[in-house]
């Protein structure tokens, strides 16, 4: 969905994206979840520490309404050179990863992918808000809201507390529009000692 990044009710649950078999995703399935989404890169300094600890993280928290959603990504030295399912091959062996793994996408650029522009928009960021390297990390509430948008060195072994704290906030209900109505002067009794 290319959704413009300035709609205020929008949220990373309004987005379709593309798994690694490039079948279409609706991150409305996700609704309810805690989210954390994550760009990155087979050969990266940061890969080993970071999918062995996001490996732990989704193992301790899956069955308490966790999600990690890994968004492969070339634009950082090409430390992602191979194909889609090299990635899936080498995250799921190597680190024994059970969250999806998506399919390639780019972060940054004209050419970013429309969810990445959101996060982007919505998450903040050290120096402005494009993306700085492989494994900057976006922490989403239940109802899709980004809370907190973390640099690529922040180890996700870190980041339990905030995980915990989002995993007891309440999934808020979206509430229905009501149709516009007319709205209807009340008049209130005079207070005692006002003029009329």
């Amino acid at each position: 969905m290319g959704a413009s990044s300035s709609v205020p009710d929008q949220s990373v649950h309004d987005f379709t994206v593309k798994d690694s078999k490039g079948q279409d995703v609706d991150l409305s399935m996700y609704k309810g979840k805690v989210l954390l989404i994550v760009n990155v890169a087979s050969k990266c300094a940061l890969t080993n520490s970071n999918y062995t600890q996001l490996t732990e993280l989704y193992r301790k928290y899956r069955d308490k309404g966790f999600e990690i959603l890994a968004f492969p990504c070339n634009q950082f030295l090409q430390q992602e050179p191979g194909d889609i399912e090299e990635t899936v091959q080498f995250v799921c062996q190597r680190f024994q990863a059970e969250y999806p793994i998506f399919g390639k996408v780019k972060v940054n650029g004209s050419n970013a992918s429309p969810l990445y522009k959101y996060l982007k928009a919505n998450g903040g960021g050290f120096m402005g808000t494009s993306i700085k390297w492989n494994f900057t990390k976006f922490l989403v509430s239940k109802n899709g809201k980004v809370i907190r948008r973390m640099r690529p060195t922040t180890t996700p072994s870190t980041i339990e507390d905030d995980i915990e704290k989002a995993l007891e906030e309440p999934l808020k209900e979206k509430k229905a529009e009501e149709p516009l109505k007319e709205k209807k002067a009340v008049e209130e009794p005079p207070k005692e000692n006002q003029v009329m």
